[in-house]
């Protein structure tokens, strides 16, 4: 009896050692797939310009982030220019064609939950040194691709779940759990139309789930210099 329980404790363990193993390969083919390791610690901005596609307009975008300080979507509405400001304890929004006269302050729910967004770096990336939990949970189809499912929760508390190719490891598909209208929703964000820059950083330049639209990319620059002022709501 004593020995089947050390045979059972030991398969026990070897399972867990295996599960947490497919779960950092995952993630070390991931982290190999946006351009490694070395690349994506050295990265510290990204300005990116593009068109969001909704309710039939095409809405001029520009997206600019600082790593770790703040990320800047400007949108230019009939005319009118707008802003959504990310920074890492405070946020602003400020859309004139929608009535509002000034930047308004951002709920302190919004703020916690896109403050993991501002690294630029990537959750996955060091992420047991950042205090973020990752886990493999199998499979899922996802328009015919059999995905690779990762259950990311953020030092934060903010948990999503990465739908990964199993071939190339880009992010196909990700749903975020949001709190920060009140009530709990899945938010499904999508991404496609990957492309490697001459630099060798990886980015997509489609993505869907963002301002209720699709936004198509037409340029990305990395690691060039961004204006920290940008973060604040101008006066």
């Amino acid at each position: 009896m004593k020995k089947l329980i050390i045979a059972t404790a030991v398969l026990f363990l070897s399972a867990v050692s295996s599960w947490a193993q497919t779960t950092d390969e995952i993630v070390e083919k991931y982290i190999a797939a946006y351009g490694g390791k070395e690349k994506l610690l050295q990265l510290n901005s990204v300005v990116m310009e593009g068109n969001l596609a909704i309710q039939g307009m095409e809405i001029p975008v520009k997206m600019s982030q600082l790593h770790n300080v703040g990320t800047r979507v400007d949108i230019t509405v009939m005319g009118m220019s707008g802003y959504v400001i990310n920074a890492l304890t405070e946020g602003w929004m400020y859309m004139p064609f929608q009535g509002q006269t000034a930047a308004e302050a951002m709920p302190a729910e919004a703020v916690k939950e896109s403050a993991d967004g501002l690294d630029l770096q990537g959750l996955l990336v060091n992420y047991k040194e950042k205090g973020h939990q990752v886990e493999y949970i199998g499979k899922e189809d996802y328009e015919g691709t059999e995905c690779l499912k990762l259950k990311v929760t953020s030092k934060n508390g903010v948990e999503s779940t990465m739908f990964l190719d199993p071939v190339s490891y880009y992010v196909i598909k990700n749903v975020v759990k949001s709190k920060a209208s009140g009530q709990e929703a899945d938010v499904v964000q999508t991404y496609s139309n990957y492309k490697k820059l001459e630099n060798g950083y990886v980015f997509a330049f489609s993505m869907s789930g963002f301002g209720g639209g699709e936004i198509s990319f037409t340029k990305i620059e990395v690691n060039i210099p961004v204006d920290p002022t940008l973060f604040k709501p101008a006066k």
